[in-house]
């Protein structure tokens, strides 16, 4: 909602402002990713599991349809360029850490293509720690135990980093005789916080004021530099150790900003200098959330030098809120960002304990219930409670990280509370770190953001380019009939349009791993001899670890020196413990295990139904298992009805509850409902559409899968979906085109998705160490209004007396969850 005050009487220019966010807005949406880790700390040889949330906004994004995830080692060497689609603005994947592998950490950066036309400095980065074989964690310094509770460093390569400090003029100036409000913040070489003391000096080495951080390395004091006057602060750390840093020089003139949040509303007040010019005498003032206007005044500093306005923001949603001053010439000349909390952003999940048993290896029942009716997309882990939480939630990284510069240590803090004091300490954030901007100057002069990458609104492409000699044409309406042969043999044909200049593309294929592209010209069989095809994916290469653009090899040698925030580890760390504990206890379960079998496990074995099997044979990625969401399988190899059906929708007519099918009144086609949807429709995994599904032979299909509303694996997820596979191997019926005589070209599809495997205690295994910390994870829980409670089975490891259930998540509405559940 836009508020004006009645003496706003420069319309023109303020509505230049408003044409500049309304395009940036709808134009230039932004971004941001949330990844969910099965947990904060690996070993050598373990599985990192991750889901990823896409916002743009407030909002789940809908902008993107595929996710690059980059894991890079310590160097910045690539060790996975990872590539799965988007469904439901949420994505999942998974990478084996070699056991052989030497750095402390695994660097992961990821990002949209959308994402790479703008400031790289938001993508999301992060860095897991992975256990040395012996970890070694050492002091900082001389001293075993420093003083204020300093905290350990592990030790990766060279010297550390220097101590800083850094200071923050609220506004972004300090103006000769007017009072700031002057912020700080201090850090060790790793970007971990220090607690520091000291004094501001003038030039002559009067003291003028003392100061000392308040929380996490950051503080602020009232501050007024005299003309003339050059400052700085002499300060000690942790350690006693003294330390100068010079303060930002003072302007002879210009305005100061001091923005005070309160409940409901923030005040803003703006002051100049006596001096200042006439184009600090009429200011505008605006203030945007999410690139949208929120609110807008102009103040009339002409005959006094102080000004007041009132910000409502008690209708806003939580997120960062962005105040700008411009002078008379619409030049920015003060800037501040406030957290606005009206605790809009979440809705409750609830994990209930339906059956506890943490003896070795029992089996644990627990209920997830979202009280919520909006459709929700939610992610589970259980792990061991020994491994500490990760420190940036769901909540703290798209409501807060996301949306500014710089790493904040624990940003889970500043949402386990709303006193007053916490509300103090995340204004600090506010003031001493850097948010989303974009070029005011540009924008105003109608110069639009160079945008080398579209939005990604397409799943993989199989595109590509005849190659053609001078004299060699496409004839007008040239087709050019593609087999898809997967590595599991299984195949599909399907044509698509040549145009005139050779290029052709076809939309929505959805496939991981590789895939074998036989192809041959429809008509014109001389074509084939007189050209050459290229076939791409549409996919962006691998980025850089530590920057943006192309990923480049580092010189031989070269030693990183990117401050990674977890090496600020402390001395009784819970993770360091708790994994030297498992490693420890597998050598000694190992030892017993030889001498006996663990009683436990010697039960009669289930047999695996037909169905099973099948889903095994035919199934990949997102389509795999049998989940909550999966509402009907369907064996037609072994289905005498089957035989007597004209297609898949006449076989499906009443088979499933909930699902209508009927054909269209004009006889031609069907139509498809469920639940106020239509299910998205697969044909081997790929996109398609009725007509095409149709005309797909009964006999040649040899499974059906379908998926309740709301599915993960749908673009939309309201209808479910129906996933249909033909018959392959021995039982493929001939093709009419005959693949083996044609050429092909081999393509990249997603990275392969793995399963998440759950021992089952309750048939025979092979009696091993069990020393898993994760117990559970699951990436795509779905509830909505019919289906709200989602039941989950486990079985606790050999060691592990407390567990923890961590649950995220999105609904349809944009709110999001996080909750945590001890099981001890």
């Amino acid at each position: 909602m836009t508020l004006l005050l009645a003496y706003c009487d420069v319309c023109g220019q303020v509505e230049k402002i408003d044409s500049v966010l309304r395009i940036y807005s709808t134009t230039y949406p932004v971004e941001k990713i949330h990844i969910h880790f099965d947990k904060a700390v690996y070993s050598k040889g373990e599985t990192i599991w991750f889901k990823a949330y896409l916002f743009s906004g407030a909002q789940p994004s809908a902008i993107s349809k595929n996710l690059y995830v980059d894991l890079f080692d310590a160097e910045g060497r690539i060790l996975k360029h990872f590539v799965t689609p988007v469904w439901m603005s949420s994505a999942k994947g998974q990478f084996d850490i070699p056991a052989d592998y030497k750095g402390a950490f695994v660097h992961v950066k990821a990002y949209t293509q959308w994402m790479q036309n703008f400031d790289a400095a938001f993508l999301y980065t992060k860095d897991l720690l992975v256990m040395p074989d012996k970890m070694e964690v050492q002091p900082r310094g001389p001293l075993a135990r420093p003083a204020g509770g300093q905290k350990a460093v592990l030790q990766t390569s060279g010297a550390s980093a220097p101590m800083t400090l850094q200071f923050f003029p609220e506004g972004g100036d300090l103006v000769e005789g007017l009072s700031s409000q002057l912020a700080f913040l201090a850090v060790d070489g790793t970007s971990g916080p220090l607690d520091v003391t000291g004094g501001i000096y003038s030039g002559k080495g009067v003291l003028v004021d003392s100061f000392s951080s308040r929380h996490d390395g950051m503080g602020s004091l009232s501050f007024t530099p005299h003309p003339g006057e050059t400052y700085a602060a002499r300060w000690l750390d942790a350690r006693g150790d003294q330390h100068t840093t010079v303060l930002p020089a003072a302007k002879k003139s210009g305005i100061t900003l001091y923005v005070q949040a309160l409940p409901k509303r923030t005040m803003v007040q703006v002051s100049r200098s006596l001096n200042a010019g006439d184009n600090y005498k009429m200011l505008h003032l605006v203030v945007f959330m999410n690139q949208r206007l929120v609110y807008r005044s102009q103040l009339n500093l002409s005959v006094k030098s102080a000004g007041i306005a009132e910000i409502p923001t008690d209708s806003l949603s939580t997120g960062i809120l962005q105040i700008t001053v411009f002078n008379a010439q619409l030049l920015p000349v003060a800037e501040r960002i406030v957290f606005v909390n009206n605790h809009s952003y979440e809705f409750i999940t609830a994990v209930n304990v339906l059956k506890k048993d943490l003896a070795v290896r029992g089996k644990n029942i627990i209920e997830l219930y979202s009280s919520d009716t909006a459709a929700a997309n939610l992610s589970v882990s259980v792990v061991d409670a020994g491994i500490t939480p990760d420190k940036n939630t769901i909540l703290s990284q798209l409501l807060l990280c996301a949306d500014i510069r710089g790493y904040i240590n624990d940003p889970s803090y500043y949402f386990k509370e709303d006193d007053f004091s916490t509300r103090q300490d995340l204004d600090l954030v506010m003031l001493t770190h850097g948010w989303r901007k974009f070029d005011w100057g540009n924008a105003f002069r109608d110069i639009p953001p160079s945008l080398p990458y579209g939005r990604d609104s397409d799943y993989l492409l199989i595109k590509g380019k005849t190659a053609l000699a001078p004299n060699v044409h496409i004839p007008a309406g040239q087709l050019l009939a593609l087999v898809l042969l997967a590595k599991d043999s299984t195949r599909q044909l399907v044509t698509v349009p040549v145009e005139k200049d050779g290029s052709f593309v076809l939309r929505g294929a959805v496939f991981f791993d590789t895939l074998r592209v036989y192809y041959q010209y429809i008509g014109e069989r001389k074509l084939g001899r007189k050209t050459e095809l290229a076939f791409q994916n549409g996919f962006l290469p691998p980025q850089a670890a530590f920057g943006a653009g192309p990923y480049r090899t580092p010189p031989a040698g070269r030693v990183s020196n990117y401050a990674s925030p977890w090496l600020w580890l402390a001395n009784d760390s819970a993770e360091t413990r708790r994994e030297d504990l498992f490693a420890a206890k597998k050598a000694d379960l190992e030892k017993t295990i030889k001498g006996k079998t663990l009683q436990e496990v010697i039960v009669t074995a289930k047999a695996r139904s037909a169905v099973d099997l099948l889903d095994d044979k035919y199934t990949s990625g997102f389509f795999r298992g049998d989940g909550s969401d999966v509402a009907k399988q369907f064996n037609l190899a072994n289905d005498n009805r089957a035989n007597g059906m004209s297609s898949v929708f006449q076989y499906l007519q009443g088979m499933v509850p909930g699902l209508q099918i009927a054909r269209k009144n004009d006889g031609l086609g069907w139509g498809l409902q469920w639940r106020g949807g239509a299910p998205d429709l697969f044909l081997d995994e790929i996109h398609t559409d009725a007509i095409q599904l149709d005309n797909v032979p009964i006999q040649e299909v040899a499974y059906i899968k379908v998926f309740r509303p709301p599915f993960f694996g749908s673009s939309a997820g309201t209808g479910g979906a129906i996933a249909v596979y033909t018959k392959k191997g021995g039982d493929i019926k001939p093709t009419p085109v005959d693949d083996a005589a044609l050429s092909y070209k081999t393509l990249e599809g997603y990275s392969p998705l793995k399963k998440f495997y759950s021992p089952n205690y309750s048939t025979p295994v092979d009696p091993v160490a069990d020393t898993r910390t994760t117990l559970y994870w699951k990436p795509s829980v779905m509830t909505d209004a019919q289906n709200s409670k989602a039941v989950i089975e486990f079985y606790n490891n050999d060691i592990s007396k407390r567990l923890r259930v961590i649950v995220e998540g999105v609904n349809a509405e944009g709110k999001m969850t996080r909750t945590e559940k001890l099981i001890e």
